[in-house]
């Protein structure tokens, strides 16, 4: 794989600037038997790629050891859905050979129109994509979460047999289960990503076993095609889900008050919720980019209160009612209900 290279309108877009660094700084498949039409259109689709297919074969070393890889290496995915496609396209959109992605779906239709789509290699099975993807490869598992025992009880064998390192993205699947549905020794990372992934801007969390540590930068590779990759100890996942899973919720009920707080004063909805959504966006961008320079969101939220202005108004007004003490509640809420959820 290439790794990637890495209140008026015045008032209401401006104070919210101010507003949202403050919200951060609170804490804030087996396949089935199927019709012979779906078997017509795999064929349909392989036959269409085959020619990619053949040459990737050629540019693929003639020996994979399975170690940090630092070159090349396939990428396989089980399931194109939502999770599955969007880390397909982003892969490929950020420079990967189509040829380097190997896929396979239940729903084989949806198959055979990706592959066309994107010129990735199609497999027959979850096996043979293991298979196609060979020695070393990273096998990200992008099933529902009630489906994911099953399909690595199917890929067991042959994951062992090509040192593959598989990664859950499905939710509510710690390392310890996918463990028990594979061999000893087989390299595993549990990762959560978050909705943004389907615009290219999630930030996904990853924990390795053992096995899988010297992979973690391949891993982190894969990741990045959909946003940003923190590593992260196991037990913090609950934590990280309520900021980065649960906190979309969060912040689209944020940006939706201040559209209504503008249609209050006269502004269509629909622009306003543009206006703050793009507030938000720019507040959150100039954040990212200055923490490397030692800011914090509570600094860039101090810096744009002036001494008796409209901002700070707003901001006072904010903590009187409850703000930060309010978003600090529902963070904890959601990490406790993920503990109970996780028995």
């Amino acid at each position: 794989m290439r790794i990637p290279a890495g209140c008026e309108v015045g008032a209401f877009s401006g104070a919210s600037c101010n507003f949202f660094p403050a919200l951060l700084d609170t804490g804030l498949c087996a396949f089935p038997g199927r019709a012979q039409r779906d078997r017509i259109a795999i064929a349909h689709a392989w036959r269409m790629g085959e020619a990619n297919r053949a040459a990737a074969r050629r540019s693929r070393p003639a020996e994979r050891t399975g170690e940090p890889s630092g070159g090349t290496f396939m990428i396989g995915i089980i399931g194109i859905g939502s999770m599955g496609g969007a880390i397909a396209r982003g892969l490929i959109a950020a420079g990967t050979a189509p040829g380097e992605v190997v896929v396979s779906s239940a729903d084989v239709q949806a198959a055979a129109r990706f592959v066309e789509e994107t010129g990735a290699k199609l497999a027959y099975s979850n096996v043979d994509l293991l298979e196609r993807a060979g020695e070393g490869a990273i096998v990200v598992l992008a099933v529902k979460p009630y489906a994911v025992g099953g399909v690595l009880d199917e890929i067991r064998e042959a994951a062992a047999r090509h040192g593959s390192v598989i990664v859950s993205v499905a939710a509510g699947t710690p390392i310890e289960f996918l463990e028990s549905h594979l061999e000893p020794g087989q390299p595993v990372v549990r990762t959560m990503p978050n909705m943004a992934a389907a615009v290219g801007a999630s930030v996904t969390a990853y924990a390795c076993n053992a096995p899988a540590a010297p992979r973690a930068d391949d891993v982190a590779s894969v990741l990045a095609s959909i946003g940003i990759a923190e590593p992260m100890a196991e037990q913090d996942f609950s934590a990280f889900s309520a900021i980065a899973g649960c906190s979309p919720a969060f912040t689209f009920g944020y940006i939706d008050a201040m559209a209504r707080a503008a249609v209050k004063n006269g502004l269509p909805k629909a622009v306003a919720t543009r206006i703050a959504a793009q507030a938000v966006y720019g507040a959150a961008k100039l954040l990212l980019e200055k923490l490397d320079a030692g800011a914090s969101a509570a600094s860039l939220a101090d810096a744009v209160q002036s001494p008796g202005g409209t901002t700070v108004a707003g901001v006072v007004e904010l903590e009187q009612a409850g703000f930060g003490a309010a978003v600090v509640r529902g963070v904890q809420a959601s990490i406790d209900r993920d503990g109970e959820l996780l028995g």
